[in-house]
């Protein structure tokens, strides 16, 4: 199935590739949305599931994913505080086009990781490539 787009439209904040892009798109979003879809996840659950991301950027990816209405918060007014996290039913919608896409890179490893190895050589980078690391792909 070829999909065709005009190219300009990417340019058009009205386009609804652009729309999706801008909200997934990010380094963080597809892969924290993909961790909670496995059930409700506390916040040290997902530090623990996705070890790069900082604390600042796993907070701030948390709270864009719960303004534009893909994540749910709930707080427990215990001691100490319990947060839980889960997806809404438009997060659980989000989850077809990462889902396609996380088979897509699944079944074209031999492509993505050279690309990966090249980037960290350029970096000066140590740690292991996507393949190599704890991603989890289905």
């Amino acid at each position: 199935m070829k999909v065709r787009h005009t190219p300009l439209c990417l340019l058009d904040a009205n386009c609804p590739l652009r729309q999706m892009f801008d909200l997934i798109g990010d380094r963080w979003t597809s892969t924290v949305l993909f961790v909670i879809s496995d059930g409700v996840k506390r916040y040290s659950e997902l530090q623990r599931q996705i070890p790069d991301v900082t604390k600042k950027m796993l907070t701030q990816t948390l709270r864009t994913l719960e303004r534009d209405g893909l994540v749910e918060r709930t707080v427990y007014p215990v001691i100490p505080p319990k947060t839980e996290y889960r997806l809404t039913p438009l997060g659980l919608r989000f989850l077809e086009p990462i889902a396609a896409l996380a088979q897509w890179a699944k079944s074209h490893q031999k492509d993505l990781k050279p690309i990966f190895v090249r980037r960290n050589v350029q970096r000066g980078d140590s740690k292991p490539s996507p393949s190599e690391g704890n991603a989890k792909m289905g």
